[in-house]
């Protein structure tokens, strides 16, 4: 009896494990490793990957981050009256089945605007006068002036206002159940496990090709490398150590691919500290040995940062980069009157030269480009250590380990991250020279007059420094090797978003 339980056993484990060898080779399903979601709320955050999946923008961005139509087929720009208008897809529907209108679009961009609603979005319409729906697929924005980025923002997912109208915009259930117009739709949220998506038989441009999408929760990056290993997860953005160890194997393929993403010490001028010593933040500058920190914790796989605007065409490489010159940062510590105690570091006013920098949890890298740069810090006279908190305090720590970067118009993380009181500004820096110059580069679509504007920005950013550049880093993407129609060409955004710009016609083999 006890030899046919045996057998009984070894049999069910052998079906067990030969499902979840099917599973692992499902070609109707894709599982990637991602963050975890409290919410999913477009219009409130900036970050997601998951929304270009399950919504549309009246425009979006194609392989070359230019802008292509999407919800609308095409629009009109009327210069006298800085007024866009805009003719929407026939015949699209939200995934509830309820037709998409131009009050959706309407509703959207006015809940965005909102000041009550705390979007950190709400800067790249806040020149947005009128908004008139002229038929329910017919949509005019008026502005105030002109915004060269105004086409590129309009890839803003649109929500339908059916289902949130009257509802709070940063806590309706929604988020947790959203309804979009995109190539996938939400079959069930696992609450820090997995979202699972399903195909939208009825998308506008198509049913995708994969059936299903999952997007497994696995927070921890050393974790991910393991899934990735074990047959777990079909995609996963690695840290450049984990994913040269998938490099020679046949059955994955690695994609390096190259961001706007950079990262740096972001000073937090809500803290009196900054107050106070301002004046020695191009002492931090020049004390950091950026291209150390390139070869030592991202091996390579990025480059040096001086600047937000590095990936971008307007660009200007003359700016001040404040090269390693750990005898330069003591100088700059000097003149403005400190001198050395007896511990190494430097102090004055009796007040020691110090701070703490701050990471979130979860990102190994981060924490090693901070870590490093406390050294390199410490080595100089500045007494910089490094804490994760459970929360962050954007108000009340002293500085953070920052990422931003976009790929598309200069606008695009500059205007809100550097102007005063924007809405993603989160180190309350202020600086009128500053404002004036996004503001003209906003307001002007002379290519001439643009790139002066954003080389007068990031002279006086580099002579006020709001952060402590340190290094862009590419995007290690690893995929099995079954996986087709990934375009390693497309340069993504911060945390690397972007790479499922196309995801629609992504294939799984076998």
């Amino acid at each position: 009896m006890k030899r046919i339980l045996r057998m009984i056993l070894a049999l069910a484990m052998l079906l067990a494990l030969a499902g979840t060898s099917l599973a692992e080779t499902d070609s109707s399903t894709l599982t990637y490793a991602s963050g975890d979601y409290t919410r999913i709320n477009p219009a409130m955050d900036e970050h997601g990957e998951i929304n270009i999946l399950i919504f549309n923008g009246l425009t979006a961005h194609d392989g070359d981050n230019q802008v292509v139509p999407c919800l609308a087929k095409s629009w009109e720009y009327d210069a006298a009256t800085y007024t866009y208008t805009f003719h929407l897809e026939e015949g699209v529907k939200w995934h509830d089945g309820e037709a998409f209108t131009a009050e959706d679009v309407k509703f959207t961009i006015e809940a965005i605007m909102d000041p009550e609603n705390g979007s950190e979005n709400a800067p790249n319409y806040e020149d947005v006068a009128e908004i008139t729906v002229i038929d329910d697929l017919t949509v005019a924005f008026r502005l105030t002036a002109p915004n060269a980025a105004f086409l590129d923002y309009m890839t803003m997912a649109i929500l339908p206002k059916h289902l949130l109208e009257g509802e709070d915009m940063q806590s309706a259930a929604f988020f947790r159940n959203p309804v979009g117009t995109g190539p996938y739709k939400l079959e069930s949220w696992d609450e820090g496990q997995a979202i699972i998506l399903a195909r939208n038989e009825d998308y506008f441009k198509g049913a995708p090709n994969i059936e299903r999408i999952i997007f497994k929760i696995v927070p921890d990056d050393n974790a991910q490398a393991m899934q990735m290993k074990t047959g777990e997860l079909d995609l996963a953005l690695l840290t450049p150590k984990d994913a040269e160890n998938f490099a020679s194997d046949e059955s994955y393929t690695v994609y390096r691919m190259e961001t706007s993403d950079y990262r740096g010490i972001l000073f937090n001028f809500w803290n009196p500290y900054w107050t106070e010593n301002r004046d020695i933040i191009p002492a931090i500058c020049c004390a950091i040995d950026r291209q150390a920190i390139v070869d030592a914790v991202i091996l390579g796989h990025g480059i040096v940062a001086y600047g937000p605007l590095q990936r971008n065409e307007y660009n200007y490489e003359d700016v001040e980069h404040y090269d390693y010159d750990p005898d330069r940062a003591r100088a700059i510590l000097e003149e403005a009157g400190c001198t050395l105690n007896a511990n190494g570091f430097y102090e004055r006013d009796g007040q020691e030269i110090g701070f703490v920098i701050s990471v979130g949890a979860g990102d190994q890298v981060r924490v090693d480009i901070a870590q490093a740069a406390a050294q390199m810090l410490r080595q100089v006279g500045i007494n910089c250590s490094v804490e994760i908190p459970e929360k962050v305090d954007w108000g009340g720590q002293m500085a953070y380990l920052i990422g931003w970067g976009s790929p598309f118009d200069a606008d695009d993380h500059t205007y809100k991250v550097f102007g005063t009181d924007k809405g993603a500004n989160y180190s309350g820096y202020s600086n009128a020279l500053v404002d004036q110059y996004l503001i003209e580069a906003r307001e002007s679509d002379d290519p001439a007059v643009r790139a002066e504007a954003y080389a007068n920005f990031q002279i006086e950013l580099a002579n006020d420094p709001a952060y402590a550049f340190i290094c862009y880093i590419d995007a290690d993407y690893v995929a099995t090797s079954r996986l087709k129609g990934i375009d390693p060409d497309t340069i993504l955004g911060h945390h690397g978003v972007g790479i499922f710009w196309n995801v629609a016609e992504w294939t799984l083999e076998g």
